[in-house]
């Protein structure tokens, strides 16, 4: 399985390559779905990486496939920056997703 990163700055995207993981960087809403998408139907890829401001700019479409498929793995990362996401986001994840308050 192969990972794939679609990114929105140069910096995250070449520490990637460098670690072996191929990746784009795409900054208009219809790019990023249409690379998506593409990802989605190649069967090789295991992880999808998205950075924050790519998630946000396609947040139902990932929450889409999320819900209806078991492949590929979609993971959101900060970029060089830093998380742009409040303290006790993942608690705020984890209480939605699973329905129980920790």
């Amino acid at each position: 399985m192969k990972s794939y990163l679609i990114s929105d700055n140069r910096d995250t995207a070449l520490a990637f390559r460098l670690a072996g993981i191929n990746n784009s960087i795409v900054h208009e809403k219809k790019e990023i779905i249409k690379l998506f998408n593409k990802l989605l139907e190649d069967k090789d890829i295991g992880i999808i990486i998205l950075t924050e401001l790519i998630m946000d700019k396609i947040k139902e479409e990932v929450e889409y496939v999320k819900r209806n498929r078991r492949k590929p793995l979609i993971i959101e990362i900060p970029d060089r920056h830093g998380s742009r996401r409040a303290q006790g986001n993942i608690t705020k994840y984890i209480r939605d997703s699973v329905g129980i308050k920790i």
